[in-house]
């Protein structure tokens, strides 16, 4: 089965490779302007250069969604009063980072600290899948969840997919491109859509086709960046019948900034939106919203 997948994985991949930049160039709910791109670490054969390159930046939001996401897979399941959990669809899923800390006791300072050691970086790509095979088989949990991973990124998701990290992962453009019958048979069983860093990149386009795909109640959970509009996203799930709840509680820190003109930029955003950056994006850190998109009986 797993080599199924790879071959429909490799054939979307090709026909959606040249649209992954165009895909972001017209992306209507895009991030500012002035936010700085990391296209080289996205489509690496595993996620070393992703983890160095972040590490400076102290990217953060996997480490929070880890819980929120676990405890809202588990609100689901009581939700359906089906004891087997629906598999989750991690969207924008890259190298399975969500999917690692979902399904594995293991925290996101661990992994930043594996993948930028020395021992980590003296091993081939098929070593280091060799060896994170292991890792995660070692730390995986009881109530593990079948996770459905989706990118544009080939080489990341067939990493996730060798290590174990993802069961399904698909290599397919939904701005551009309907999903694939394989893909839309895998939303059907699934009852949870998570994003952490894909709201700008991915747009109502995306969540209207997969919900299009839908056979079950779905729920989506996400966080997305305060200078990041989620306003036509949130209009798209509510005319599948799900109702959106915004966490105003508290925000989620993402990352620092690379420069004082990101910042500006950020800041620029957030006024823009109506919303205060003062101690958030004015302190230097990018900050995000948790979003909760769930049916109405739920």
């Amino acid at each position: 089965m797993t080599t199924d997948r790879h071959r429909t994985h490799q054939h979307r991949t090709h026909q959606h490779r040249a649209d992954r930049h165009r895909t972001h160039q017209h992306r209507e709910d895009r991030p500012s302007s002035g936010k700085t791109r990391f296209d080289d670490i996205y489509d690496l054969p595993d996620p070393r250069g992703y983890f160095r390159t972040l590490a400076p930046y102290e990217y953060e939001i996997p480490h929070h969604a880890q819980s929120v996401f676990r405890r809202t897979r588990d609100l689901r399941r009581q939700a359906s009063g089906d004891d087997r959990p629906s598999a989750v669809l991690d969207l924008c899923c890259s190298y399975g980072i969500n999917a690692a800390l979902l399904n594995h006791d293991v925290t996101l300072a661990e992994l930043y600290t594996r993948y930028t050691s020395p021992k980590v970086a003296a091993l081939t790509p098929q070593e280091l899948i060799e060896y994170d095979k292991e890792f995660y088989a070692r730390r995986r949990r009881p109530d593990a969840t079948e996770i459905i991973g989706l990118d544009t990124a080939p080489n990341a998701t067939r990493y996730a997919l060798d290590v174990g990290l993802l069961d399904e992962a698909y290599a397919e453009n939904l701005e551009r491109h309907p999903p694939s019958p394989a893909l839309c048979r895998a939303v059907g069983r699934t009852g949870l859509i998570t994003v952490t860093g894909g709201i700008g990149y991915i747009s109502h386009h995306t969540f209207d086709a997969l919900l299009g795909c839908a056979r079950e109640p779905l729920w989506v959970s996400a966080f997305v960046l305060r200078t990041v509009p989620y306003g036509r996203i949130a209009a798209t799930l509510a005319a599948h019948g799900l109702v959106t709840v915004t966490d105003t509680s508290r925000t989620y820190p993402q990352r620092l900034f690379t420069s004082p003109e990101e910042r500006r930029d950020a800041v620029r955003e957030v006024i823009r939106a109506g919303a205060d950056p003062t101690g958030l994006e004015s302190a230097g850190r990018y900050h995000t919203r948790l979003h909760e998109s769930r049916p109405r009986t739920d």
